[in-house]
């Protein structure tokens, strides 16, 4: 893969070009699928994240709230974003890949939208392994979803599934 801008696959483009005030921009599968090329990006500095992102219809369940499934998913997107926070997306040049070995779900709230907030910070970094909590508020600015990630660095030039 060549890091010419114009050779750049639409993954990587959605990482690196964002429209000011924006986490991601579209071509990132995960992310389109949350729309999360819409989440306006409250507060971003080296590790912590704070955004307002939007509940979609089509990650609801029947009684209109967030599908719990649907929840480890902005998880471990907004955890990925939050180990890079602070970074130069610009320069970044994907020598290495972000696995996740780990995630822990908490569920206090029902997510009902149309839009809530989610904190993410990288509580510990040691070698390869990274350690993030992430938090979702509710409209009232109750505490709806506690999650830890844990996060393994895994460079580019290792065979797929070599952690």
């Amino acid at each position: 893969m060549t890091d010419a801008p114009g050779d750049e696959p639409p993954f990587r483009r959605a990482w690196t070009r964002r429209e000011p005030g924006r986490l991601i921009g579209r071509g990132h599968s995960a992310g389109d699928f949350l729309e999360a090329w819409d989440w306006q990006l409250l507060e971003e500095r080296a590790g912590h994240l704070r955004i307002r992102a939007q509940l979609p219809d089509h990650v609801k369940n029947p009684r209109g709230q967030l599908f719990g499934g649907f929840t480890p998913t902005y998880v471990d997107l907004v955890a990925l974003f939050t180990v890079r926070a602070g970074e130069d997306r610009a320069e970044l040049r994907f020598r290495s890949w972000l696995a996740t070995t780990n995630m822990r779900v908490d569920y206090f709230e029902p997510i009902l939208g149309p839009e809530f907030e989610i904190e993410s910070q990288l509580l510990k970094r040691r070698g390869r392994t990274c350690f993030v909590e992430t938090r979702f508020f509710d409209g009232d600015d109750q505490l709806a979803v506690f999650a830890v990630t844990t996060l393994r660095e895994v460079p580019l030039d290792r065979p797929l599934g070599d952690v």
